[in-house]
């Protein structure tokens, strides 16, 4: 397992372990067993070969009620089968839902094998599958599974549309010094499928711990249906954060000249990228490539002032999302289900009351 290997707690400012109200306690975890890495079979695509290997053994008594082949089918259509379907239909994918969710319950057993989650209290799911229906019985079904066999853990969808949550995070990363002249700032979410760049009201007088912090607006970019290189999508980064900017700006929000990133991968503390940036658009991980350089060169000022930068991992950025809602635990954790599984540990700096 990897817990951001080159880094030391305190030696930031990107990838670092120790922030204003959390310790990150691990991120990244690389548990494997026979069959490979354990993260793999929670991943967005587990539950569609799930879905096929159901239907495989249905086919060979030609019972198979669904038409569509499974790598031609999306949430939203396992959704609509759910709702809409005859009991045939949603029967195959509640059978797919059901085995998904022993694979997710398998992960966080693993990881909880792990030092850095031995003492998980609670396991926040996010990423895109969280948003559909699908994957909220999944992530209900896997929390039940765990109870059942005495594991005291509970498993939660993250609060925040995934969209949101990963922009929201970077709010908790930002030096405080920002907020006492600034209302909103920059967040960017980098994935394995698309590329995030949005505006972030802090919302401070509504409460001090970010609790009401928004996303102002957002554009997302599919670079996974394109055809594109690492260059093309950091200029098309910049492109995305200063239109965000100005609209901002029009609207009378004071932005701060600060630019939150999350991306997967070990973040090391200089911003470059040791390893588990590998869906990304061109090679990310190279010795001559630092993004934290690059997005400033394409954003050198905000405002009148010149452009600070800090990068944390994906799934560190989202669980942060939720760090306001965490104060009756101590020890938590997430996982972000998209192209591959993220995952983060927690551990609260300062034990506060039950938010509302």
């Amino acid at each position: 397992m990897a817990k951001n290997a080159k880094s030391k707690p305190g030696d930031g400012p990107h990838g670092a372990s120790q922030l204003p109200s959390v310790l990150v306690t691990s991120y990244n975890l690389e548990a494997r067993d026979e069959d490979g890495f354990v993260g793999d079979k929670a991943r967005r695509a587990a539950i569609f070969e799930h879905l096929e290997d159901v239907r495989e053994v249905l086919r060979e008594n030609g019972d198979d009620p669904l038409e569509v082949p499974s790598e031609d089918l999306k949430k939203k259509d396992l959704d609509a089968l759910l709702a809409e379907g005859d009991p045939q239909e949603a029967a195959v994918v509640h059978t797919a839902v059901e085995r998904y969710a022993e694979s997710l319950a398998t992960v966080v057993r693993r990881f909880c094998r792990c030092k850095a989650w031995s003492q998980i209290e609670r396991v926040i799911v996010g990423g895109g599958f969280r948003q559909s229906r699908v994957g909220e019985l999944a992530i209900a079904r896997a929390g039940i599974i765990l109870r059942t066999q005495s594991q005291a853990i509970e498993l939660q969808p993250i609060r925040h549309h995934p969209d949101e949550a990963g922009l929201i995070g970077n709010a908790h990363i930002a030096p405080k010094w920002m907020f006492e002249a600034f209302d909103s700032l920059v967040a960017v979410d980098i994935g394995g499928s698309n590329i995030r760049a949005g505006i972030v009201e802090l919302r401070q007088a509504k409460a001090s711990d970010l609790s009401k912090a928004k996303v102002f607006g957002f554009e997302l970019w599919r670079h996974a249906d394109e055809t594109t290189d690492r260059d093309r999508a950091v200029e098309r980064m910049g492109e995305m954060i200063r239109s965000q900017i100005k609209a901002a700006e029009r609207a009378g929000l004071r932005v701060a000249p600060f630019i939150g990133i999350g991306c997967p991968g070990i973040i090391q503390p200089d911003g470059t990228i040791d390893r588990g940036a590998q869906n990304l658009p061109g090679n990310w991980e190279s010795s001559r490539f630092n993004l934290i350089d690059s997005v400033r060169e394409t954003v050198p000022m905000i405002g009148k002032h010149e452009t600070m930068v800090t990068m944390h991992n994906d799934a560190v950025i989202q669980g942060l999302s939720e760090m306001p809602f965490m104060q009756e635990v101590q020890h938590w954790g997430v996982l972000t289900i998209g192209t591959g599984l993220g995952n983060a540990s927690f551990e609260n700096r300062v034990q506060g009351k039950k938010s509302a």
